[in-house]
């Protein structure tokens, strides 16, 4: 936990990280429903110039006034919005065209044991036993979820290439935590700034991608589904999501943050049922309790 921060803060932070794990379920899924809709540079690109033209009048001036700290943040901000903004939600978008989106969220739970791992190597900051623990108990629920309660379906279990781009994306995501606690000292901006900044920086990265598709014919019709999911994407998935995200990891630490990520699993599931209508089965209230045990038991605060 950072230093200075209250019960009422930390419980703000963990309430924002479960929002920001519903709002990507629901980009997931958004991701696989319209996979052949809108190529992935394009949606990649329109999502972030959409979250781009709503924060920019809230956002220029106070960048205008911060541009001494951006410029000293340099290529380490570039590095970030590469990571962060440009390279995972290209990768998600590929993935979706050949994996289902509960494969999308799934393989997104391989993030804490990547984040642990790096949080040791670059960071030197083992998380304690507890939180191996935690994991553990979190990852047996995930197997429930996958396993779907069956043994035989769990040995079944087969993998495409979109789940390769897909693993490939976490790996992503989880330096882009890393990096962004590692360098928190080059990154002490207003929250709105920052994102801004790395939106900037990231819309910049995507737009030669987004030229190549629609140079080699690839574009979306002008329908108002296809408008939807650009508008759920660019405010939800990445406006809100984002500063969710980096709030939570400022206030608990990556360790903590990166937990909820077993969450998205479950919600994809509840989305599934109020949204398409997809019944909910045993296997899910079990895998369900088992991680939400997993994260209570890896994040409550020892007993002194």
């Amino acid at each position: 936990m950072t230093q200075g921060t209250g019960p009422g803060a930390v419980g703000l932070a963990w309430a924002g990280l479960l929002l920001a794990s519903l709002c990507w379920a629901g980009n997931a899924l958004v991701a696989r429903a319209f996979h052949d809709a809108i190529p992935p540079f394009t949606l990649s690109f329109w999502r972030w110039t959409l979250a781009l033209a709503i924060l920019l009048p809230f956002v220029a001036r106070p960048m205008w006034q911060h541009r001494v700290q951006l410029r000293q943040a340099g290529w380490r901000l570039l590095l970030v919005a590469t990571l962060g903004i440009c390279n995972f939600s290209v990768l998600l978008y590929f993935a979706a065209r050949t994996t289902v989106a509960i494969n999308l969220t799934l393989l997104n739970t391989c993030l804490p044991l990547a984040t642990f791992i790096g949080a040791g190597i670059l960071l030197n900051e083992w998380p304690k036993r507890r939180a191996w623990l935690g994991m553990i108990v979190a990852t047996v629920g995930l197997l429930v979820l996958i396993a779907q309660g069956s043994g035989a379906q769990l040995m079944a279990l087969t993998f495409n290439p979109g789940d390769l781009i897909m693993l490939a994306a976490v790996i992503d995501w989880a330096l882009y935590t890393l990096l962004l606690r590692r360098w928190s000292t080059y990154f002490q901006l207003p929250p709105l700034v920052l994102l801004g900044a790395m939106i900037v920086c990231g819309v910049t990265l995507l737009l030669p991608g987004y030229l190549l598709e629609l140079a080699s014919g690839q574009h979306f019709e002008p329908t108002v589904d296809n408008f939807a999911a650009i508008g759920y994407t660019g405010v939800a998935a990445s406006l809100l999501a984002y500063l969710l995200w980096n709030h939570g990891i400022r206030v608990l630490g990556v360790a903590k943050a990166v937990l909820t990520n077993y969450l998205m699993p479950v919600f994809t599931a509840l989305l599934g049922y109020l949204l398409l209508g997809e019944g909910l089965q045993a296997y899910h209230w079990l895998g369900g309790a088992m991680i939400f045990a997993g994260l209570l038991l890896a994040t409550r605060p020892s007993l002194r």
